[in-house]
């Protein structure tokens, strides 16, 4: 970020060591996550490719979810994991899929592996046909407010359990939820995430909202459920 403004740059790239995630920083430097990437390169695959499938994990916003579908594209709900958003690309034909972390996959013009080199020519690709600023390109989007991706301790015999009663609690309340990988709470005017890390001994949550208002309820009335649980009794967000 520093480096972009040092430069006055158009865009800045980072890679993670074995090339596979990217992190964007546009000319105001502004963090772009895997989600709103994702929004870029929809509106370039679907302006060729009507009706195109776009795989979106559970912890991506429903800004993305409403582009693709403002032009005319599909979105599939995916469990995070490498593997398993591979999979589910080959087996829908999607030609685009992504996580928040930065791992993107083109099916479109590529091969459905997540390739960050690949991903940030194909941003550059992006900025050298418009005449537009990376930061100015993505002021049309749906806005929502939301919380970055929150790590939550918890013991590792703990988080399955937790996930399972908090799955069920939410689905019951609330039947719309996606339940592919831990729970997406679909609330009337946003969502919540509750998921177990596959790494760590961890949860993972996400809060969004239309409205900031709208964000607080969220995540306090999740917040009060999770609380329920020995582990999580002092959990502060």
């Amino acid at each position: 970020m520093k480096k972009v403004a040092q430069e006055k740059a158009d865009v800045g790239i980072a890679l993670d060591g074995d090339s596979d995630r990217i992190g964007v920083v546009d000319d105001a430097g502004n963090i772009l996550f895997g989600d709103t990437l994702l929004i870029l390169f929809s509106r370039e695959i679907l302006a060729k490719n009507k009706n195109a499938t776009v795989i979106v994990e559970v912890k991506c916003s429903q800004s993305l979810i409403d582009e693709v579908q403002k032009l005319g594209g599909q979105t599939a709900i995916s469990a995070t994991g490498h593997s398993i958003i591979e999979e589910r690309m080959h087996k829908e034909n999607a030609l685009l899929a992504g996580e928040m972390s930065g791992h993107i996959y083109f099916g479109d013009e590529y091969y459905s592996f997540d390739d960050a080199i690949y991903a940030g020519a194909r941003l550059l690709r992006l900025l050298s046909q418009s005449e537009k600023k990376l930061s100015q390109m993505l002021v049309d989007a749906p806005k929502y407010f939301n919380t970055p991706e929150i790590r939550v301790d918890c013991p590792e015999e703990k988080k399955q359990q937790i996930v399972e009663e908090t799955k069920k609690f939410f689905s019951k309340k609330y039947p719309k939820s996606a339940t592919v990988d831990g729970i997406r709470v679909v609330f009337p005017d946003g969502w919540a995430l509750v998921r177990k890390s596959n790494t760590q001994p961890k949860l993972i949550l996400r809060f969004e909202s239309k409205t900031q208002q709208g964000l607080e309820r969220i995540k306090s009335e999740v917040l009060q459920k999770l609380r329920e649980f020995e582990p999580l009794r002092g959990l502060k967000i």
